[in-house]
C-alpha cells in the first residue's frame, strides 16, 4: 500500500477550488492500492488532515508522526493550483527528496504558467496563438499604441494567474487603463492579448494505457462576456462534452493536444483551451494542474472518454511514478 500525500491549498485566489479538487483525488483514489492523505498548505504552514486534525508536516524530510509512528510518503498528487504548484517551486522541493509527484517539473511548470514566455515557446514550436504584447508595472500605459498593435476588443490578464481571475475583456481605448490596473494585483507582467472570436473548447490529455492520450473536447459557453470565475465555478456557463465541432477539427485539435503533450514535455493529466476562428485552432492556455472538482471539465471529460476518476488517477500515479 503506497503512501499518497494529495497537495492542497496554497495563497492563490485559487484556494477553494483547490480544496475542492483535491477531496475528488482523495475520494476517488484505489484504496485498495493507496492510503491517500490530504497535505494542506497556507500561510507556510504544512499540514496533514487525518480525521479533521492537522497535524504537523516536517518540510526536511516531507514527513508525519501519528501515533508514536514516522509516517512516509511514496508519492505525491498535485491538487495545489496556482503557487507555489502550478508555477513550479514545490517540484524543486520534491526533487531534492527524490519524491516523485503528478505534475510536470519545475522547469516546465513555471513556463507553462507564464502565459507571455509559454506562448512564444508554443509559436516557437509551430503551434498558432493569439498576437499579444505584455506591459510591466512600471511601464507607461499608451492605449493608443495598444489599440493599433492589438485591436479591440481585447483581453487583459495577469501573466501569472488562473481562474480567469485579474481578466477583462476591454471594448474601448478609455477602458485599458482600468483593466490594466485590475491585472496588476494579481501579477506585476500584464498580457494583452487578440480578441479570437469563435468557439472556445478545452481538451484534456494524460497517459493512457502507456500512450498520451487527448481526451473528449469540451465546448464552453460562457453566460458572461467570456470564461471567467462566475462561469468556470458558480455554474454561469454550459459546458458540452463532447463539443458541438465538426470532425474534422476534432481530429485537428486532440492531434494539436497530443503534439503540445510530446513537445513542451508534459506530464501527468493537463488541459489545453482553444478558440476556434474560422475553422483554425488558436491555443489559450495550458493548466499543468486542472481542476478536478465535480463541477471542473476533466472528470466530466473522463467520464465521456469511458473511465472512472479511480482509472484516471491511478493511470496518472503509474505514468508519473516511474
Amino acid at each position: 500500500m503506497k503512501e499518497i500525500a494529495v497537495l492542497t491549498g496554497g495563497d492563490s485566489a485559487e484556494y477553494e477550488i483547490s480544496l475542492q479538487s483535491a477531496q475528488v483525488v482523495l475520494n476517488n483514489l484505489n484504496s485498495k492500492k493507496y492510503n491517500g492523505t490530504i497535505v494542506h498548505i497556507k500561510d507556510g504552514k504544512w499540514t496533514a488532515i487525518i480525521d479533521g486534525k492537522h497535524i504537523h508536516i516536517n518540510k526536511k524530510n516531507f514527513t508525519l508522526e501519528l501515533n508514536s509512528s514516522i509516517i512516509r510518503f511514496d508519492y505525491v498528487f498535485m491538487a495545489l493550483h496556482g503557487p507555489p504548484a502550478e508555477n513550479g517551486d514545490l517540484q524543486l522541493y520534491f526533487d531534492n527528496l527524490n519524491l516523485p509527484y503528478s505534475s510536470c517539473n519545475s522547469k516546465v511548470s513555471a513556463l507553462t504558467f507564464n502565459k507571455l514566455k509559454c506562448n512564444q515557446k508554443l509559436s516557437q514550436l509551430g503551434f498558432r496563438c493569439a498576437k499579444s504584447l505584455h506591459v510591466k508595472k512600471e511601464d507607461k500605459i499608451e492605449n493608443k499604441k495598444i489599440n493599433e498593435t492589438i485591436g479591440l476588443p481585447c483581453f487583459i490578464k495577469p501573466n501569472q494567474a488562473g481562474s480567469s481571475f485579474g481578466v477583462s475583456k476591454v471594448y474601448t481605448e478609455d477602458e485599458i487603463t482600468d483593466a490594466i490596473q485590475n491585472a496588476l494585483l494579481h501579477d506585476n507582467t500584464v498580457l494583452i492579448e487578440q480578441f479570437i472570436d469563435g468557439i472556445e473548447v478545452s481538451c484534456g490529455v494524460g497517459i493512457i494505457d502507456d500512450k498520451i492520450t487527448a481526451f473528449p473536447i469540451t465546448e464552453i459557453i460562457s453566460k458572461n462576456d467570456f470564461f471567467d470565475f462566475d462561469a468556470k465555478y458558480n455554474g454561469l456557463s454550459e459546458e458540452i462534452t463532447p463539443a458541438r465541432i465538426s470532425d474534422s477539427i476534432r481530429v485537428k485539435i486532440k492531434k494539436i493536444t497530443e503534439k503540445i503533450y510530446l513537445k513542451m514535455n508534459l506530464k501527468g493529466i493537463c488541459r489545453v483551451d482553444f478558440i476556434i476562428m474560422n475553422e483554425t485552432p488558436y491555443i489559450i492556455e495550458i493548466n499543468t494542474i486542472p481542476g478536478l472538482s465535480e463541477e471542473s471539465i476533466i472528470p466530466k471529460q473522463a467520464k465521456e472518454l469511458g473511465i472512472s476518476l479511480t482509472q484516471l488517477f491511478d493511470n496518472c500515479i503509474e505514468s508519473t511514478i516511474k
